[in-house]
């Protein structure tokens, strides 16, 4: 059940990336798996690398997927940022 609350919080966070710019890389697509992939990792980490079950979550648990959802976000709007401005520089030489 902790899996599934770091999902969903992951998810919930990935809605918000419409309010920024499309520079992701993969656009949208990896916005959402970076979200995925941070909150999960997060979760697992902060609890200590065991998926909590059904007794053992709480309101927290599912807070456990902010700080690597929003870190996923930030990496792979990064890339992307990096990629656009690689095919610029590339295009001004040219």
């Amino acid at each position: 059940m902790g899996m599934l609350a770091w999902v969903m919080m992951a998810i919930a966070l990935w809605h918000f990336t419409i309010f920024l710019p499309d520079r992701f890389w993969s656009g949208i697509i990896g916005a959402f798996l970076g979200a995925l992939a941070g909150g999960v990792v997060s979760g697992l980490l902060i609890s200590g690398l065991s998926v909590p079950g059904n007794d053992e979550i709480s309101v927290l648990t599912a807070l456990y997927a902010v700080p690597g959802a929003v870190a996923g976000v930030a990496l792979v709007y990064w890339i992307g940022v990096r990629q656009e401005d690689a095919a610029d520089e590339a295009a001004y030489r040219t």
